[in-house]
C-alpha cells in the first residue's frame, strides 16, 4: 500500500481535524490505489482540510483533481454547546462557523492548494449539479441519517465501477459512536455492488464491482 510523502504526514498530523494517523494512513493508500483509474477523487466533509491534504497529495500523484464538498458552517456535533464545537472556527461577524479560512490556511501551508477543487455548498445540491465519473468517493459529512444517507445516494452514483467507496466513522457496536455511517456501509454491501477491501478501526473501505447503490 502507498504511503504519503514525510512531509504530507506531518502537515495531516499538524492540521486542525478528527482523523487518526492509522486512518489517515489507510485513507492515503486507498486514495494512490483509487487514483491509478485517473479519475477524481471526491471528499464529502472537509471541515479544516486533514483529510483532504492526503487525498490532494495522492491526486497529484497520479495529475488528477481531488474534489472536496462542504458548507463549512459545521455538522451538527460541532455547533455550539455540542462535544466537538471549536470557537476559534466561529465568524465573529456572523457568529455562526466557517471554517473555510482555516481550510484554505490548511492547504497552503501543505503546499496543495493547487491540487484541490473545494466545492462550497451542501452536499445533496453539489452531487445533483455534478455530471462525471469519479474514481473516490470519501463520506465523512454529517452523521444524522438525514446527512448520511443523502450523501450515499448523491455520490455514489457517481462512482465508478473499479472505483472506490471509503467511509469514515464506521461503528458496528453504537456504545462507539453514531450509527448512520455503519448503516450506509451495510447498504453498501447489501447492494451486490461492491467488495470489501480493507478495515482500519473506524475507515471502511469498499470497491465498485457493478451498478447500482
Amino acid at each position: 500500500m502507498a504511503s504519503p510523502k514525510p512531509e504530507t504526514l506531518a502537515a495531516f498530523e499538524a492540521a486542525k481535524g478528527f482523523m487518526p494517523v492509522r486512518e489517515g494512513l489507510a485513507l492515503y493508500g486507498a486514495a494512490a490505489a483509487a487514483a491509478a483509474l485517473g479519475l477524481p477523487l471526491l471528499e464529502v466533509g472537509t471541515y479544516c482540510g486533514r483529510s483532504t491534504i492526503l487525498l490532494a497529495d495522492a491526486a497529484r500523484g497520479a495529475g488528477v483533481a481531488a474534489l472536496t464538498v462542504d458548507h463549512h458552517r459545521g455538522s451538527e456535533e460541532q455547533q455550539p454547546g455540542w462535544e466537538y464545537h471549536d470557537p476559534t472556527v466561529v465568524d465573529p461577524e456572523v457568529g455562526l462557523m466557517d471554517t473555510l479560512p482555516t481550510f484554505r490556511r490548511t492547504l497552503h501551508r501543505a503546499g496543495l492548494e493547487e491540487h484541490v477543487i473545494a466545492l462550497v455548498g451542501r452536499s445533496p445540491q453539489v452531487a445533483a449539479a455534478w455530471g462525471g465519473p469519479l474514481g473516490l468517493v470519501f463520506v465523512d459529512g454529517g452523521h444524522t441519517d438525514e446527512h448520511a444517507t443523502g450523501d450515499y445516494e448523491g455520490w455514489v452514483p457517481h462512482l465508478a465501477v473499479g472505483g472506490t467507496l471509503a467511509i469514515h466513522d464506521v461503528f458496528p457496536d453504537p456504545a462507539d459512536g453514531g450509527q448512520a455511517p455503519y448503516r450506509i456501509y451495510l447498504r453498501a454491501l447489501a447492494s451486490g455492488a461492491f467488495e470489501e477491501v480493507s478495515v482500519t478501526d473506524s475507515l471502511r473501505v469498499l470497491r465498485r464491482t457493478g451498478a447500482g447503490i
